[in-house]
């Protein structure tokens, strides 16, 4: 079994008018945010052996965020150019590229590729998955690179929790 954790980043600033995309930070609801599902999420699972995310800053700063609170190490998240993209392709890609001798993961990308993910590889529909929004789905294999039809165990959305 293989289970994933993909959250979309929390809600960021476009404060800053001169500043990249790639660049942008979280909005102060956007680091609550963050605190809030991921506090929820420890006491709901087990720590995800690995924890990978896209390079732009409000995605990474979430990954930050959620290694905070499940006490994992900050040097040990895995960055990726790749996931900095708004399809599933990356985002299957990664998925499908991580070590077998991971049995969990938990990624930080990007709506649109989150979204139209979740679709295609869990068994519920999600119109949208909201910022800091995170869903989790089981696959029924051993080998991530055979991922297809997995069941969606759960969905976290901080509209939830306020």
């Amino acid at each position: 079994m293989k289970t994933l954790y993909i959250v979309r980043h929390a809600k960021s600033s476009w404060e800053y008018e001169r500043i990249k995309d790639i660049d942008r930070p979280l909005k102060k609801r956007g680091i609550n945010d963050a605190y809030l599902i991921s506090t929820v999420l420890h006491k709901k699972i087990e720590r995800p052996s690995v924890f990978v995310s896209s390079c732009a800053n409000r995605a990474l700063h979430t990954a930050m965020i959620f290694s905070y609170s499940f006490n994992f190490p900050l040097a040990n998240i895995k960055i990726s150019k790749s996931l900095y993209s708004f399809s599933d392709g990356y985002l299957i890609k990664t998925v499908k590229a991580l070590d077998d001798g991971f049995d969990s993961a938990i990624i930080f990308s990007h709506d649109h590729g989150i979204s139209d993910f979740v679709n295609n590889y869990g068994h519920k529909n999600i119109d949208h998955v909201p910022t800091c929004g995170v869903v989790a789905i089981e696959f029924k294999t051993n080998h991530w690179k055979n991922i297809k039809n997995g069941k969606t165990l759960f969905t976290e959305f901080p509209k939830y929790h306020k």
